[in-house]
């Protein structure tokens, strides 16, 4: 993936915007259709203490509701780290959204206060599909573009 290709993109279309639905809906989005191992792109929202809720997203449905205590978003917004999982099958209290995902990227979310928004999920039915590469340039422009998000 053209990462910096991706960010001027991001930069672009997100600049000067606060609102963090529309900022989710734009990056997940683009996202999607520029990473070509990706097969579900979105973001889980915090609504409650604990508690994930569906957000904007790209691919088949998604799980409606994830609790900090379940799976890879969970164990991504709960412990504030991100979760790279090359095989899902190995990562214990998987939620399985859908069968056919075989690898998982879950970024957390935070503005600049550092509270925490939500998950950046990232789904792919290839093993292995994400790297550290994709972990760490999609962190910081995910800090960069939901900085002063609210």
């Amino acid at each position: 993936m053209d990462y910096d290709r991706f960010a001027e993109t991001i930069d672009a279309l997100c600049h000067g915007e606060t609102d963090t639905v529309a900022l989710m809906a734009t990056f997940a989005c683009e996202l999607h259709h520029a990473h070509p191992l990706s097969d579900w792109t979105g973001f889980y929202r915090v609504t409650a203490p604990g508690t994930l809720k569906i957000g904007p997203y790209q691919g088949s449905h998604g799980c409606l509701v994830i609790p900090f205590s379940r799976g890879v978003c969970g164990a991504a917004a709960r412990t504030g780290e991100v979760q790279l999982v090359p095989d899902v099958d190995a990562f214990p209290d998987h939620i399985a959204c859908s069968s056919t995902t075989r690898s998982e990227l879950v970024l957390p979310v935070r503005d600049g206060a550092g509270r925490l928004l939500g998950v950046l999920d990232l789904d792919s039915n290839t093993p292995a599909a994400f790297t550290d590469e994709d972990a760490e340039r999609l962190a910081a422009l995910l800090a960069r573009v939901f900085r002063d998000a609210g």
